[in-house]
């Protein structure tokens, strides 16, 4: 699949299919957040791959997060803040971008979660102190069909045009699609 078929197929995916995710799926998609770029190349990421079930329902309590308990896969993605002070966020932020996109490849769906207790997250993890909890990623097969909810959430959400989220040389100077030269 083409990167720009990806990104623009992928949809945040919140019922998953009782269908196990293969490992060499799995490896794949850790390994694309392995591989992005980082400040410094200080790669301050960790990935902790959450499969038990009883995991995913402590995950799950999160006001967004209840979905959790379908994905069979969920990542909590972490940051290290004394490694990068200043890029971590950003950083475990490209890290999973590339997970997503090459979880889409993969024929996969996936959610990104920040709707999360902190605390509650890196006790379960046991993430060290100088890690943060950055996001929670759920990864599945899509389920076939979306639910009534899921479906009135992608209609009611229309992307915005270009020109709304791109200016040229200054703010007030909005982008205008340039037409192509013909020769």
């Amino acid at each position: 699949m083409d990167v720009f078929d990806a990104i623009t197929e992928r949809k945040s995916v919140r019922t998953y299919a009782d269908k196990p995710v293969p490992n060499e799926k799995l490896e794949k998609i850790l390994e694309a957040g392995r591989l992005a770029p980082s400040a410094h190349n200080t790669q301050p990421w960790h990935f902790i791959v959450v499969t038990d079930k009883e995991e995913r329902k402590i995950l799950s309590l999160g006001r967004y997060a209840k979905f959790l308990t379908q994905s069979p896969v969920v990542i909590v993605a972490l940051g290290d803040k004394k490694a990068s002070p200043g890029w971590y966020v950003v950083d475990v932020s490209l890290a999973v971008e590339n997970m997503i996109l090459t979880a889409q490849a993969e024929g996969l769906g996936t959610c990104c979660v920040g709707s999360f207790d902190e605390a509650e997250v890196k006790q379960m993890v046991k993430a060290p102190d100088n890690y943060e909890v950055i996001v929670i990623l759920a990864v599945g097969y899509p389920k076939a069909k979306m639910d009534s909810a899921s479906k009135s959430r992608h209609l009611a959400r229309a992307r915005k045009s270009l020109s709304d989220v791109a200016s040229e040389e200054t703010f007030e100077k909005p982008y205008t699609v340039k037409k192509a030269d013909g020769g």
